[in-house]
């Protein structure tokens, strides 16, 4: 019996009125079609999570994988057959383009599609994930004879595809890779190793497409001697056929804390005559290439997070409706746990901050959307900003709050959370992947503050802000909300400013401006999904006066107001540490 049911209908609310999908498409000239089967979609792609998908997770976990000694990976049962009807149901197309077989739906549409598969299961999902990523990185700076050979295989799902950044000297440092490219008449040869390499290796595909970062001879050192390779496990034909194996092999996998169920592995390229690889975009500008994909990935990282707080918030809310225990304050005899105050405190939050996130989530996909579309230039310029300011937030604060949410979830389930059987631990165990992979948060913090405040002087960040105001100012939501919720909202802005004028002011103190980085990220989130959460109240009452139910209208504005209430004062602490460091 499946244990999560996909929230159709907030990820439909959010998409319709607070993204506004209707007018996404008309702006960007995405198909419209797409507001008409969105419901359709949504409940298809549901049905699959949790009649194909989500069974294999638990069983998954504890079967996980083997691997030969020829460096065959076989998946846990049931994975190969989840993944078919993946395929066959066209999932993986949705928001590529139609010139290689893609649907053209919005990305946000695909991404909320998404958040059911991690939800679901991330173990599997991960594979999409990257293969997604190997599709936007080919579309965007690959020959048009690599992208015709290897994007219809890639987008239809057949083929899957990977990322190979890092290798075990070089960690984040990825200008200190080793890896090695030799120019070889129409190809290159490739050598060297990389680790961590996500679904590197599996079963599920007929053939990996690898992108692989190496060195050609006598480029550059550091980061900009790095070019971008497209390395196939099997080597497609001329006519597009399968050919010969490759010169690589997956060496072993990883014994991680969790996601145990999907290969992480230790790839080898070239061992005998060199691994053929054929050139993506310039010559060392690989990292620039390899970011189109990774900027995505970061955004589908913090999709991962609102998909873990979802399955998290869930099993807890269905252990706490079961588990009879205590008398509670008002009540005579003994009943479910739910009654106590502190366990609907516990509820309360997670749904709060899981909502909050999925809505901040969905917000910064439509930017890519935006970002994409054929926009007049000035337009275009400050969805992009938009775009590149949200992604580490978006990153960074919703995995983060996952944690949180995957924790309080085991808490609620008392001792009995904190054994296998309940499968809270496994939630618990595949999140704590979420704030490492992909830039670890860190890395993040650093990121908003230097590449998207420091780096345009704040004009990203007060576009921002501007419209945060105008939130505040909205008559619509005073009337919402209380004077008291209203004033905290208007106040965390005028902190927010603050806090970006003392990141601008010392932008030359690296020291600084690195320790106060992440705290500067966990406020920017808080705030900045206080603030989507208004407006998703603001929308919610609209939508009532059309088409909604009134107790969907009442549940939200509890989840808007708990949120405000308990959730957003959060940022004083970040803020407090922010301006005491210059002190």
């Amino acid at each position: 019996m499946s244990n999560y049911t996909a929230p159709i209908e907030d990820m439909s609310f959010v998409l319709k009125e607070v993204v506004e999908i209707e007018k996404l498409c008309s702006e960007t000239g995405l198909d419209s079609s797409t507001v008409d089967i969105l419901d359709a979609v949504l409940d298809a792609a549901g049905k699959l999570a949790k009649e194909e998908i989500e069974p294999v997770n638990k069983s998954g976990d504890s079967e996980g994988l083997k691997i030969d000694a020829s460096g065959k990976v076989t998946t846990a049962t049931g994975f190969k057959e989840a993944y078919q009807h993946f395929v066959n149901g066209g999932w993986g197309s949705l928001q590529f383009s139609p010139d290689y077989g893609g649907q053209g739906v919005p990305f946000v549409v695909a991404a909320s599609v998404q958040e059911m598969w991690h939800s679901a299961n991330m173990s599997w999902g991960l594979c999409p994930l990257l293969t997604q990523g190997a599709v936007e990185a080919i579309t965007l700076n690959a020959s048009e004879d690599l992208k015709r050979r290897y994007l219809p295989k890639l987008i239809s799902g057949e083929w899957s595809g990977t990322m190979n950044l890092t290798e075990g000297d070089a960690g984040t440092d990825v200008g200190a890779l080793k890896t090695r490219a030799t120019p070889n008449g129409d190809h290159y040869l490739i050598r060297g190793q990389k680790v961590y390499i996500t679904w590197g290796e599996h079963d599920m595909a007929e053939n990996i497409i690898h992108l692989v970062l190496a060195r050609l001879p006598d480029a550059p050192a550091g980061i900009k001697g790095i070019s971008l390779f497209l390395v196939p496990k099997i080597l497609v034909n001329d006519d597009d056929t399968l050919g010969n194996p490759n010169d690589l092999k997956a060496l072993s996998i990883e014994h991680k804390i969790g996601i145990h169920a999907c290969p992480t592995c230790v790839m080898s390229y070239g061992e005998e005559r060199g691994a053929t690889g054929y050139l993506v975009g310039e010559e060392n500008r690989g990292i620039q290439c390899m970011f189109t994909m990774m900027n995505n990935a970061r955004l589908t990282v913090g999709l991962q997070g609102v998909s873990v707080s979802e399955r998290a918030y869930q099993q807890a809310l269905s252990f706490c409706n079961e588990r009879v225990q205590g008398i509670a304050p008002g009540f005579k005899e003994p009943g479910p746990i739910i009654r106590h105050p502190d366990v609907q405190r516990m509820l309360a939050n997670m749904k709060s901050i899981t909502q909050a996130s999925r809505v901040l989530t969905y917000a910064a996909c439509a930017e890519v959307d935006y970002s994409l579309s054929s926009l007049p230039l000035k337009s275009l310029e400050k969805h992009k900003r938009r775009l590149g300011l949200l992604t580490p937030i978006v990153k960074g604060w919703c995995t983060e709050t996952a944690q949180e949410v995957a924790s309080v979830s085991l808490q609620c389930h008392g001792g009995m959370g904190y054994v296998e059987e309940t499968g809270i631990a496994q939630i618990l165990r595949d999140a704590r992947i979420l704030p490492i992979y992909e830039g670890t948060n860190g890395v993040q913090a650093m990121d908003l503050v230097g590449r998207k405040i420091i780096s345009d002087g704040g004009l990203g960040a007060r576009e921002l802000i501007t419209e945060m105001h105008e939130c505040a100012n909205n008559s619509a939501i005073s009337e919402l909300v209380s004077a008291s919720q209203l004033k905290r909202f208007t106040s965390s802005i005028s902190d927010l400013e603050s806090a970006i004028s003392i990141i601008l002011k010392h932008s030359d103190n690296k020291e600084l401006v690195g320790k106060i980085a992440f705290d500067t990220l966990m406020m920017a989130g808080t705030i900045s999904a206080s603030w989507q959460m208004l407006l998703s109240l603001e929308r919610a009452s609209n939508a009532f006066n059309n088409t909604s139910s009134v107790g969907f209208l009442k549940e939200k504005t509890a989840t808007v107001k708990h949120f405000i209430d308990f959730i957003l004062p959060r940022y004083l602490s970040n803020f407090t540490t922010i301006a005491a460091s210059t002190e």
